[in-house]
């Protein structure tokens, strides 16, 4: 959120001190998780993010420096919900705001990420419509299909003719084999963020578990997918893309 974990951790501090002190309450129709990040975030806007210095940030691709160059507002409304696990209405309440606002900023913010991390895309998918679906809604964010397989040999055969940037998997694939073994072998060869895309969710809670990697239960709605994509790609700290 600011840029730095000294900086963040004074904010806290400062926002803790004012608790304690009465400077500020906690308000009482909100959850005591909610009502604390209101404090924080409401002590954040109207001085941090204010006096923000951007200076030094356009050549850095890191988290902190994509979440730095994202609006204020939407990095508020977009942390809030994709690492704070708040609903939108629980992130409303946090910024002030209506739970549709904050709907518009979670899209403003992934529209910036999904324009500055445009990347290759490989789907290992069995079932066509599915797979087609997927496709769809990957090209809708700006990326690139650039690889499908149905089977773990033809994975691991499509990262080896060209390297993608995301990788999005079932598990159970067309001739019995495994999704899960396909990207424990492509993780041998690069680090690239992973999302499992599967009816069989249980199958991953085994701790065997290949990271790094999201999870999306079938059946799936669009903007949960496109969620994933755009914070696997954001966060994953060694991200590998092409130049757009």
């Amino acid at each position: 959120m600011t840029g730095d974990q000294t900086t963040g951790d004074n904010y806290v501090r400062v926002a803790l001190e004012a608790l304690a002190a009465g400077e500020r309450q906690l308000p009482a129709e909100m959850t005591p998780r909610v009502a604390l990040y209101h404090v924080f975030h409401a002590i954040w806007a109207s001085t941090g993010a204010q006096l923000e210095d951007k200076s030094g940030i356009e050549g850095r691709d890191d988290a902190s420096g994509r979440l730095m160059r994202i609006a204020p507002r939407s990095r508020q409304a977009f942390l809030l919900t994709a690492l704070e696990g708040f609903t939108p209405s629980e992130a409303a309440q946090i910024l002030d705001a209506d739970a549709t606002d904050v709907e518009r900023l979670i899209s403003e913010a992934q529209s910036d990420i999904d324009a500055e991390l445009a990347t290759d895309v490989l789907i290992i998918e069995d079932e066509a419509i599915i797979s087609a679906d997927i496709e769809s809604l990957v090209k809708e964010l700006g990326h690139r299909v650039t690889g499908t397989a149905t089977t773990h040999d033809e994975a691991v055969d499509a990262v080896a003719r060209h390297r993608p940037g995301l990788v999005l998997a079932d598990i159970q694939l067309a001739d019995g084999s495994s999704g899960i073994d396909a990207v424990k072998d492509i993780l041998k060869r690069i680090d690239v963020p992973v999302i499992f895309i599967t009816a069989f969710p249980e199958r991953l809670l085994t701790g065997e578990r290949p990271e790094p990697t999201f999870l999306i239960t079938k059946p799936f709605q669009p903007e949960t997918v496109k969620a994933a994509i755009s914070q696997a790609l954001f966060f994953h700290p060694s991200r590998q893309r092409e130049a757009a």
